[in-house]
């Protein structure tokens, strides 16, 4: 068990805007490893969506099968949730989507639950650009099942199975040849990056990945595996730093010339960047996908915000659905009558 919250908190903790503190936006107590990067993740979800002052439920929790769709037990305890069998939480999350836009959808999958028996639902809700924040937490091995390598496994990592000999998939990389209109990377242990990128993704329209190195402390955190610990903290490069302004706040930072981009998003929220890689432009997918395989080459791991794509459709937009929720349609709007069908009949013809 990796901590036990207490039932007492102070009475005079910080209130976010719709008067909710942060135990508000807390679960369960978590059973995973001591140590385990997956709760960091969670107290990232849960500090981000405070301090955006989002009303727990006007989110919904998707997950698969695995340690890391375990979490959502462990964050945001008053929100919509949905416990999907292995691999088949991008099409739980399609089908929610298209049933009620009005709806947050965050959907926390694992490597083997994304990049193996999940690989072809993942594919389709990249391709459908479905508005999704869609989290990954990656640690290259299957922890749920004692240890063995994952399809995100690097060659020539190794594990207490041996060494893998495997190519990985790379999932950033295979989201933005996909079409993919947000692409991120993190580290699990770095929360001043994440909880940024998570608020970046959460007000994106439109599909959205983040993909975040998450060390499982029990069989993949040992000397040789490239998703341990201290692994990732000797090969992490960032190629840029996040603020995350909110809809209404002054902006009030300053960066030198050449080195800072501002990005509007859809909701009116914006991105400023500090961009650390030299002629960094988050919205070059070419430039991106380079950089990508760039840092494989030179063993880096990569983090931060890769690519957006901030005017893009979503699946919505796409298929013109209708704005009215499906629960809410009433009769007249369902059967609208024969002439209505006619017309439609005949604009076919």
């Amino acid at each position: 068990m990796t901590y036990v919250k207490p039932s007492f908190r102070h009475p005079e903790l910080p209130k976010n805007d719709l008067g909710f503190t942060k135990k508000d936006y807390e679960g369960a107590i978590s059973t995973l490893c001591g140590g385990c990067g997956h709760d960091s993740i969670s107290g990232s979800i849960t500090q981000a969506c405070f301090e955006m002052s989002i009303a727990p439920h006007r989110l919904a929790k998707l997950s698969g099968i695995g340690c890391s769709s375990k979490t959502p037990t462990y964050f945001l305890g008053n929100s919509h949730g949905f416990n999907s069998v292995h691999g088949r939480m991008p099409s739980v999350a399609t089908g929610a989507n298209l049933a009620n836009r009005d709806l947050i959808y965050m959907g926390v999958s694992g490597d083997g639950d994304t990049a193996s028996i999940g690989m072809g639902q993942f594919v389709h809700a990249v391709r459908r650009n479905l508005n999704v924040v869609y989290i990954v937490m990656n640690n290259g091995c299957y922890g749920l099942t004692k240890g063995q390598d994952s399809a995100t496994a690097d060659v020539g990592s190794i594990s207490k199975n041996g060494m893998n000999q495997f190519q990985a998939i790379d999932l950033p990389a295979l989201a933005l040849e996909l079409g993919a209109s947000f692409v991120a990377r993190s580290f699990s242990g770095d929360k001043t990056q994440l909880i940024p990128l998570i608020k970046a993704a959460i007000s994106h329209h439109g599909f959205a990945l983040i993909d975040v190195i998450s060390p499982c402390v029990t069989f993949n955190n040992n000397t040789g595996s490239t998703k341990a610990y201290d692994y990732v903290r000797e090969h992490i490069t960032t190629a840029d730093v996040i603020d995350y302004v909110p809809p209404g706040e002054e902006i009030t930072m300053d960066y030198a010339e050449g080195t800072s981009a501002d990005l509007t998003l859809h909701d009116g929220s914006m991105l400023q960047l500090t961009k650390l890689a030299p002629n960094w432009d988050p919205r070059d997918k070419l430039a991106a996908m380079q950089r990508i395989y760039l840092s494989r080459v030179k063993q880096e791991i990569l983090t931060g915000l890769l690519y957006i794509n901030p005017d893009t459709q979503d699946l919505h937009d796409l298929i013109g659905t209708v704005a009215t929720p499906l629960n809410e349609l009433m009769e007249e709007d369902l059967c609208p009558g024969s002439e209505t069908l006619e017309d439609i009949n005949r604009s076919l013809r």
